[in-house]
């Protein structure tokens, strides 16, 4: 059986733990009609924090009504709910710098339509990866960075994810800190990819930091920006192992493979509405 994706909708619900939750959510989904295609929940015992993730098909006439109502009645249960239909896709921003693996990845698999989200256009620090960006036939603007300009950089960067209505911006190897001031202002997901494997070797050259230490692995890491940098809650991480043998370069080569991939999960799971964070931790429903 087929559903079309502007019937299904899909919620994801925190708040405190208590028995009956589960029962209660399904039940109202049943009472309308709905089928439910996925659920799934996670009970933080520590924190006495509840989550859940459910996707279901809506028999009613409006399904964002019933979006609405579901979120409502969420509430009422003591719970926090994010009510999306399936058919919505995220309007995605990209900001990079020249480093470009992670953005010639992430342009594939939106090309291809392995990404549930529509990208709106590109903003760079350099103009090097401007040609590639207008050949998918995205807008491209340089927005030079320095220690005088940050201030009206950031302001001109806002501008343009506004004017994008952009729901999340990514940072796909945007080699600029982004400030406290930035990210209260955009009050949106911010998603950067680190190349270390966080909280180990946070900052800046964590593949010659690795180097330089010996480790046998290396990681890379993508979390949710925040005002201290690379301290983020964590979407998605994967390593590699490396030896003695292996230079700076080699780890580098290693580590971009690893970069791709686990950028282009974090982004994929947050616009298929898999994530949920809390106390700078996430629960991420795979």
């Amino acid at each position: 059986m087929t559903h079309r994706s502007e019937d299904t909708l899909v919620a994801l619900l925190s708040g405190p733990d208590g028995p009956g939750i589960v029962a209660a959510t399904s039940g109202w989904i049943a009472e309308r009609d709905g089928l439910i295609l996925h659920a799934d929940q996670h009970s933080d015992l520590e924190a006495g924090i509840f989550f859940q993730r459910l996707e279901w098909v809506s028999s009613a006439p409006e399904p964002a009504r019933e979006a609405d109502d579901f979120a409502a009645f969420a509430r009422t249960l003591g719970m926090a709910a994010r009510v999306t239909s399936a058919a919505v896709r995220p309007r995605v921003a990209v900001l990079v710098s020249r480093i470009d693996h992670c953005f010639q990845d992430l342009l594939y698999r939106w090309r291809t339509g392995e990404l549930h989200a529509d990208l709106t256009g590109v903003i760079s620090n350099h103009p090097d990866l401007r040609e590639d960006t207008e050949r998918h036939r995205l807008p491209f603007h340089h927005v030079p960075v320095t220690a005088n300009t940050r201030d009206d950089a950031e302001a001109r960067t806002l501008a343009l994810l506004d004017e994008w209505k952009t729901d999340l911006a990514v940072m796909a190897r945007y080699m600029q800190i982004l400030s406290p001031a930035f990210l209260e202002r955009f009050a949106r997901p911010v998603i950067n990819i680190h190349h270390s494997f966080l909280p180990a070797f946070s900052g800046a050259r964590p593949y010659h930091q690795a180097h330089t230490r010996g480790v046998k692995l290396i990681g890379a890491t993508a979390h949710y920006a925040t005002a201290i940098l690379d301290d983020g809650p964590i979407i998605a991480q994967d390593v590699a192992p490396v030896t003695h043998r292996d230079s700076v370069p080699d780890l580098i080569r290693k580590g971009r493979d690893l970069e791709r991939t686990v950028f282009a999960r974090a982004v994929r799971l947050h616009c298929e509405h898999r994530v949920l964070a809390y106390h700078n931790k996430t629960v991420v429903f795979e």
